[in-house]
C-alpha cells in the first residue's frame, strides 16, 4: 500500500516523504513531485540534477530489489539551500563502486549520480536487512 508521510502546517514543508512499491513508471511520477517542491521552495536550479539522480535510485530499487518496496524522502535543509532526497529498499547489498567498465550495459547510475549531485553515499539499515542511499545537491547561492 502506498502511503505519503503527513505535511503539517500550511503550504508543502520542508520534506515529502512516501512509502511504496516502486514500478517501471514511479520514477517519472516522483521526478514530477520533486519538480513541484523544489519550485516551491525557489531551488529550481536543481530540477534537472536531482531529478536525474533520483531517477538512478529508483531505477536501481526496480532492477535489483525483489519486492520493489521503498521509502523515498525529499528534505529541504534547515538552511534553506540545501536538498537531500534518501531512497530506502529492503535489499542489502550496497550499490555498485564507481569503478565500473564503461562498456557495461549496467552499473553507471553510481557514476551519473556522483556526477550530477555534490554528495552522496549509502547507509545500511541498523534493525533490518537493507540500505539507504542518498544524495545532496547544493542550491546557488545568491551574493549581494
Amino acid at each position: 500500500m502506498n502511503h505519503a508521510t503527513h505535511q503539517p502546517g500550511a503550504g508543502l514543508g520542508a520534506r515529502y516523504g512516501v512509502d511504496f512499491t516502486l514500478g517501471e513508471h514511479s520514477a517519472r511520477h516522483l521526478r514530477r513531485i520533486l519538480r513541484v517542491y523544489l519550485a516551491a521552495w525557489e531551488m529550481a536550479e536543481l530540477c534537472d540534477s536531482a531529478s536525474l539522480a533520483l531517477t538512478e535510485l529508483v531505477a536501481n530499487v526496480v532492477r535489483h530489489t525483489p519486492d520493489r518496496s521503498a521509502a523515498v524522502l525529499v528534505l529541504r535543509r534547515p538552511d534553506g539551500r540545501e536538498l537531500r532526497v534518501e531512497v530506502t529498499d529492503t535489499c542489502p547489498r550496497p550499490p555498485l563502486s564507481t569503478t565500473v567498465d564503461e562498456l557495461a550495459e549496467e552499473g553507471r547510475g553510481v557514476l551519473i549520480d556522483d556526477a550530477v549531485t555534490d554528495r552522496w553515499g549509502w547507509d545500511p539499515l541498523p534493525h533490518r536487512p537493507g540500505k539507504t542511499v542518498w544524495f545532496e545537491c547544493d542550491a546557488l547561492k545568491e551574493f549581494g
